[in-house]
């Protein structure tokens, strides 16, 4: 039999490959790249925590325009357009200076040199010497000082012949001028040693000899250390960690936040309003939505597995990541989804006369209220894995390679197998899974799988070893997503398309994802990472077996009318719908 294709499904389907495809170069890394600006685990989940409120007050808000005043492609456009420039600018969002690098100065026995102790020692050892080859660097120190480091200063080093040697006496503060050889870097485990040759030092202008007699007390004092080179600052210096209470004071924060929200809420729009048009074209086909969501995986997955090695190929030699090219990915991607999505031909079959009267019914049914409460259980899931999985990934991964690691090409690796390895077999295979075990057992099987796939990560070692756990992306989120959205679409009353696939995303993302973020930012401050993904793991089991009890309850004590409806369920249209052969497809 000759296979046919849709046409009036190619633009839904290349508008899901591509929004997918310009999203997904800057969206998974964005909570790293929030911590290499200088932002602690807690400013990310605070953010984290907003951004879903700000996208579940966006998605009804703008569902419910594009379903009463018809708005549907103009409203869908512009998200499009809004979220590639939002995530674009934000590449020019300034990171938090980094402070002078701190260096310990050593003088005795007539030998100077300065140490310096990095978690990546071998590595910064490895790119100075390759930057700067041979040269000598001029540079200013200022020590620590105590009393007898000033008689040694006065008494060996300047010879007494200062005026103000004998009033600097009491100073705490010494500051010289020193040359520094980066050729010798010598390198002991986690610090670095660089001799100073002893004859060329300087304190107020002044030449000196740095000479340390070995009957003295050893001369070892904290300092800073001022090269006037920015790579060297880059490579030594430490992150500095910004808490909340000082974010808030800093415009660079409010301007990365800011393009975060409108980012946010363009995507919003889009992925609401997008399901709403992809369920209005399959009319009764909501078994096929799942065929059209894979596309997006399959965009998601290839552009992640690039951005990530673009990222790691561009960074060679630096401590920090460069995410310029992802940047570029998604502005030019979604130009081309604007055009794509722009062949889309929409227009509704069914129009509601009261909107918010018919969505508000919906709160009223027992069913659709666990259903809602499920959503929120699986966006608390969800936020940890979104929002803090990298951020974990990259502690494991400072234990084996360092600056120079591929942690990028591992993260482009875990997206590619989350889209190829889980949603993209299962979005395909979604509408015959649904039908074979309904709605609600579909449901228990989501939590139950994140309670596995919370475990396994808190019992990891190896980064690496994260690769096969990504599998199970394939029931968190694809299943999921595709019954979260199924589900919807057979409840919704008619009419009310854009508005309820805007409701259960508020629900998931603004609800859970939200507090996710909340607690996992705290969590991750307050316990190890580790220990995180444990509690995480076990209260999604314990919310599993609470949901299929509840269930089970339900369905033994659920009784159907003479109308064929649900008791349970309240008496709208839509609720209708769900007579004896629905109801058994649904539950």
């Amino acid at each position: 039999m000759k296979a046919t294709i849709d046409k009036e499904l190619l633009p839904m389907k290349a508008h899901y490959f591509l929004f997918n495809a310009g999203t997904a170069p800057v969206v998974p890394f964005m909570p790293t790249l929030a911590g290499q600006l200088g932002y602690s685990p807690a400013v990310v989940g605070t953010m984290y925590t907003i951004l879903p409120i700000i996208g579940m007050l966006a998605k009804p808000l703008f569902g419910y325009i594009a379903d009463r005043y018809h708005r549907h492609r103009p409203l869908f456009l512009g998200g499009q357009v809004l979220t590639g420039i939002a995530f674009f600018l934000i590449m020019f969002v300034p990171g938090m200076e980094k402070p002078l690098p701190k260096v310990e100065f050593h003088c005795h026995q007539g030998v100077s040199d300065v140490k310096f102790c990095s978690e990546y020692g071998e590595c910064v050892e490895r790119n100075l010497e390759r930057y700067y080859g041979n040269r000598t660097l001029q540079c200013q120190l200022n020590c620590e000082a105590q009393p007898f480091m000033w008689d040694i200063v006065c008494e060996d080093w300047l010879k007494n012949n200062t005026e103000n040697c004998v009033a600097n006496r009491t100073n705490s503060q010494l500051e010289f001028g020193a040359s520094i050889t980066m050729q010798k870097i010598e390198n002991d485990g986690s610090c670095m040693f660089s001799m100073i040759p002893h004859d060329q030092g300087q304190i107020a202008g002044q030449n000196v000899t740095m000479y340390c007699p070995k009957e003295k007390e050893y001369f070892k004092s904290n300092c800073t250390i001022d090269c006037r080179e920015d790579y060297l600052k880059e490579q030594l210096a430490e992150s500095a960690v910004i808490n909340t209470s000082s974010a808030v004071t800093m415009p660079q924060f409010w301007l990365f936040f800011g393009l975060l929200i409108f980012s946010w809420i363009g995507m919003a729009v889009v992925v609401s309003i997008g399901d709403a048009i992809c369920f209005g074209i399959l009319g009764d086909r909501h078994h096929l939505y799942g065929k059209q969501r894979l596309c997006g995986s399959l965009g998601w997955g290839v552009f992640a597995l690039l951005a990530g090695l673009l990222v790691d190929h561009m960074s060679l030699g630096e401590v920090n990541k460069n995410y310029t090219a992802v940047f570029w990915m998604a502005l030019l991607i979604m130009g081309f989804d604007v055009f794509a999505s722009s062949k889309l031909r929409h227009t509704p079959t069914h129009l509601s006369s009261n909107i918010l009267k018919d969505v508000g019914q919906m709160f009223l049914s027992v069913r659709c209220v666990i259903f809602f409460l499920w959503c929120v259980a699986i966006g608390l899931g969800t936020a940890l894995i979104w929002n803090f999985l990298f951020i974990y990934l990259e502690e494991l991964d400072k234990a084996f390679e360092g600056c120079d690691s591929s942690i990028k090409t591992l993260e482009g690796l875990v997206m590619g197998i989350q889209c190829f390895g889980g949603e993209l077999p299962f979005f395909f295979l979604s509408g015959w899974i649904l039908k074979k075990i309904g709605h609600v057992n579909a449901m228990s099987l989501v939590l139950f799988g994140f309670g596995v796939r919370f475990i396994l990560y808190s019992m990891l070692q190896n980064p690496w070893y994260i690769l096969p756990i990504e599998l199970m992306n394939g029931v968190t989120f694809g299943l999921f997503y595709a019954t979260m959205a199924s589900y919807a679409s057979i409840v919704a009353p008619p009419g009310t398309d854009a508005t309820m696939q805007s409701l259960v995303g508020a629900i998931f993302e603004g609800v859970g994802v939200s507090m996710g973020s909340l607690i996992g930012g705290q969590l991750f401050e307050s316990v190890t990472a580790r220990t995180t993904f444990e509690i995480f793991g076990i209260g999604a089991f314990i919310i599993f077996v609470i949901h299929v009890c509840i269930q089970l309850y339900l369905q033994r004590n659920s009784k159907i009318d003479e109308n064929g409806t649900v008791k349970y369920f309240a008496p709208t249209d839509a609720m209708h719908m769900l007579n004896d052969q629905e109801y058994s497809r649904v539950s």
